[in-house]
């Protein structure tokens, strides 16, 4: 079975393939194809692979490709882990914005609509590809922003793409782990848009165990969520948020928070993989032990930001090791394998909450077999939180009508209707200003 990584020169790559080579099971990958716009990080990104896989019987084959229809020709699954404009556009969204005294993050905010504005018509012609060179593989889009970008693809793909993220996965581990149960056993009853979304309980044995956790402030914190959010606060919601609603329920602590570090997300991950790439421009430099040492500065300074405005202090150790890799390859095992799972994924509604259109991609728990993801049956969320998740697919929307159509007008609107932005004005500074600084946004026109 051959699996395509798209951004396959991209850091976060050896934590897939190393996923893979503990795959023993019948059907399990065979080949790895790695493609990549720059040449160099592909070679960085293969001699580190091949450090994984030394002494590893029946390890996957690596290729690597800068051709994108080379690439995706006779995949069987297909990872889309592309960033356009790189972590310096990444930067370039967060000063940007922090400038006009808005959130500058890459998938929330300003920062989130420059970034989705450029990804969105290069996701879309891949998925055109997809659908012409390999119209039988599946799409698991890790891209962000998640939702966004995989409902774009949904376009060309249909249920044939699903989103996923592994912070929802990471909230229910959390969770379950500070109510004694083991998170395998545990139903997460989890529901709203990528980066956007609620725990609404959590059941172990058929019984919701949620409630005990809101009215222990112990238990409450004990866990990071709970820390960044505040216990009154978790009591007063009656619900556990993913971590990025600190975003939207604390947006003027974080502001000041990214305004007063010495340096924005972007900026410091865009300095550090410059210096992990450097490195491995030397042939004789061990690949993977520089790749361990810069993994692990990356996951602890982590919202380094909004635990510093929360007083949340630094993560803990069992939060260091990732995941979205192991979400991944628990999809692919189910669609190839036809192992019936459960996982929280981005998937078209289909009516799952009624206050979204069919199409509208969402992030909730889905049955996942060789059909693909099916979203469960979810209880409408609360007024307040039905009122965020409607206002930004409103956003998505507008930023993928923009991208659509190139009209600078619509980009506006999708500045100025987000509820971290709430001002016209600051919406045309911004639009004027990133298609200034971003190459990949001459279209808005």
């Amino acid at each position: 079975m051959r699996l395509t990584i798209l951004g396959g020169g991209g850091f976060r790559v050896p934590l897939v393939y190393g996923a893979l080579l503990t795959d023993r099971a019948e059907g399990r990958v065979t080949e790895v194809v790695l493609h990549d716009l720059d040449a160099g990080r592909l070679s960085a990104i293969t001699r580190v692979l091949a450090e994984q896989a030394a002494g590893v019987p029946g390890a996957p084959a690596v290729r690597a490709t800068t051709d994108l229809d080379e690439a995706l020709r006779g995949a069987d699954f297909v990872f889309s882990a592309i960033r356009v404009g790189g972590l310096e556009g990444r930067a370039l969204d967060e000063r940007v914005a922090l400038a006009q005294d808005v959130l500058g993050q890459e998938t929330v905010g300003a920062g989130g609509i420059a970034y989705g504005l450029r990804t969105v018509p290069v996701a879309v012609d891949i998925a055109r590809r997809v659908a012409r060179l390999a119209p039988d593989a599946w799409v698991i889009n890790f891209t962000n922003p998640a939702g966004l970008v995989t409902e774009a693809m949904s376009h060309h793909l249909g249920d044939r793409v699903i989103g996923i993220c592994d912070s929802p996965v990471g909230l229910g581990r959390r969770i379950a782990r500070v109510l004694g149960a083991d998170p395998r056993e545990a139903w997460i009853d989890y529901v709203g848009l990528n980066h956007l979304g609620w725990v609404r309980g959590l059941r172990i044995a058929g019984r919701d165990e949620l409630p005990r956790l809101l009215a222990d402030p112990a238990l409450l914190g004990s866990f990071e969520e709970g820390r960044l959010f505040g216990a009154a606060w978790l009591r007063s919601l009656g619900a556990i948020p993913n971590e990025y609603l600190h975003y939207y329920y604390f947006g003027r602590e974080a502001v000041r928070a990214y305004q007063r570090a010495d340096r924005t997300r972007g900026a410091f991950l865009h300095e550090q993989q410059a210096r992990f790439y450097a490195d491995l421009s030397d042939p004789d430099a061990p690949a993977l032990a520089a790749w361990n040492r810069t993994r692990a500065e990356r996951e602890a300074t982590y919202m380094a930001e909004n635990r510093e405005a929360a007083g949340a202090g630094e993560r803990e150790a069992d939060d260091l090791s990732g995941g979205y890799e192991k979400v991944a390859l628990a999809l692919m095992r189910a669609i190839a394998r036809d192992e019936r799972t459960t996982l929280i994924l981005n998937v078209r509604n289909r009516g799952t909450l009624a206050a979204l259109d069919a199409e509208a991609v969402i992030e909730v728990p889905c049955l996942a077999d060789a059909n693909g993801a099916h979203p469960v049956a979810a209880d409408p969320l609360p007024g307040h939180a039905t009122a965020l998740v409607c206002a930004v697919k409103a956003v998505e929307r507008e930023v993928l009508a923009a991208a659509d159509s190139g009209s600078r007008e619509t980009a506006v609107k999708a500045f100025a209707l987000h509820p971290l932005v709430d001002s016209v004005n600051v919406a045309r500074r911004l639009v004027q200003e990133y298609t200034r600084v971003h190459p990949g946004l001459a279209y808005l026109r």
